[in-house]
């Protein structure tokens, strides 16, 4: 599907926040990063920008460390944190190298000060980036401990007007219970927010859900193993049906 760059449906959604799990860089290792992999997700990335769409980047820093791993081993939680900040500008800046490497220009903003590696995050900036074509990957989380980057995506999408907050995960969308461990689980095509709360499911953290909920923006979590997954989620090619879980 990547030999045609013009597509005749309109983008259901032209700006993006798009957000990746750092389990998701792995593949099939237990840790660290599948170039096969990050080369895939930079090919679909530079296919939709491509197509228009305005695309930003939330990582996180799972295949690496993760601050709650930290715990379990003695590290101080805040420090901890701090660290797994730092494993997700690691997998910001390869998916920065990645990107340029399929001739789409990215650009790494910092929440924390690393002037050498990355500029600080501004949000000015960020908006004009996207509006001239660049990815901008926003690393370091929101800067603070105690912050997922479940809800650092909530945020950056907010704060760059984003039209859609799509979350890439391991399945097609949002179950009941986990579908790896009980094959009968009950996927939804669309949920409220109100019902995501109220069932419990864990589809990001209850922080990121409620900014969503109160700022009107809506949420869909599809499948990163879905060959054209990031293009067919913003473009009109496909209903949600059947492909992900819509939740406004």
């Amino acid at each position: 599907m990547y030999g045609n760059d013009n597509i005749s449906n309109p983008l259901r959604f032209k700006r993006v926040l798009l957000k990746l799990s750092g389990e998701a860089l792995m593949g099939e290792r237990g840790f660290g990063i599948s170039h096969e992999v990050i080369g895939r997700i930079a090919q679909e990335i530079a296919y939709a920008v491509r197509t228009g769409a305005e695309i930003g980047l939330v990582v996180g820093g799972g295949n690496i460390f993760r601050g709650v791993m930290g715990e379990g081993i003695g590290v101080d939680r805040v420090r901890g944190d701090h660290i797994g900040m730092l494993a997700t500008v690691i997998n910001s800046l390869m998916l920065q190298d990645a990107l340029i490497q399929k001739g789409i220009d990215a650009k790494v903003m910092s929440s924390i000060e690393m002037g050498a590696i990355a500029p600080l995050f501004s949000r000015d900036i960020a908006i004009s980036d996207l509006k001239n074509g660049k990815v901008v990957i926003f690393a370091a989380g929101t800067g603070n401990p105690y912050f997922t980057t479940d809800t650092t995506a909530a945020l950056r999408a907010l704060e760059i007007r984003a039209d859609c907050l799509l979350k890439a995960t391991k399945v097609n969308g949002v179950y009941d219970r986990d579908p790896e461990q009980y094959p009968d689980a009950t996927r939804f095509d669309s949920l409220s927010y109100d019902e995501a709360i109220q069932k419990g499911l864990k589809v990001m953290d209850l922080s990121a859900i409620l900014m969503c909920k109160d700022a009107g923006l809506p949420l869909f979590v599809f499948s990163m193993k879905e060959d054209g997954g990031i293009i067919k989620a913003i473009s009109g090619q496909e209903t949600f049906e059947g492909f992900g879980t819509i939740i406004s």
